[in-house]
């Protein structure tokens, strides 16, 4: 495979800047601005490419909002003639704790409305994503206003040096593939 769509998963809006659900859109912005690349307006999102050892990246950040994030996604999944496993979906998770990411090479959308919307348009689970863990350090009830908070200056540090691991993560998927990049990260400890 020479050609990928890696995908951030945030809101568009001043407001959700750098907010734990928008997670995914800073994690491709730190990528994109490593390998000397801008975003601009495309249809259904921001798009950059980059090209790394001979390999295209066409990365997106949806302007569909997280709940129709699959409409983007498969626009351009289609646009680019790509299959599901050339994709990488770059997303915040509950369900994994602050100091972990975790890729896989499918699964359920785990109350993710991003992830859903994907799944639906895609119709399938069989696409690869890289789930940032964000904790579930909120009071019962609290969930929404957690997501959609900022970072506590606590968890700075742990977040940068994880967005730093989730940049590497991408560049070995493309160039090494989806299982020696799970066998590379999943395990780590930031």
């Amino acid at each position: 495979m020479n050609k990928f769509l890696i995908i951030g998963l945030g809101n568009i809006g001043s407001e959700y800047d750098h907010t734990r659900h928008n997670i995914g859109f800073d994690i491709l912005d730190r990528f994109v601005a490593k390998h000397k690349a801008q975003f601009s307006m495309d249809r259904l999102a921001y798009k950059a490419e980059i090209s790394l050892k001979g390999k295209k990246i066409i990365c997106i950040k949806p302007t569909t909002y997280m709940n129709l994030s699959g409409k983007s996604v498969k626009y351009w999944l289609d646009r680019e003639k790509l299959m599901p496993d050339q994709i990488l979906v770059l997303v915040d998770e509950l369900a994994v704790p602050l100091d972990k990411i975790k890729i896989k090479p499918s699964g359920s959308d785990g109350g993710h409305n991003g992830l859903k919307s994907i799944q639906e348009l895609l119709g399938t689970v069989q696409y690869p994503r890289l789930r940032f863990g964000i904790g579930n350090d909120f009071p019962k009830g609290r969930q929404v206003e957690y997501v959609l908070g900022k970072w506590s200056p606590t968890e700075d540090s742990t977040v940068s040096k994880k967005m730093d691991g989730s940049v590497e993560a991408i560049e070995q998927f493309v160039l090494m593939g989806l299982e020696k990049t799970m066998a590379s990260f999943n395990n780590q400890t930031y």
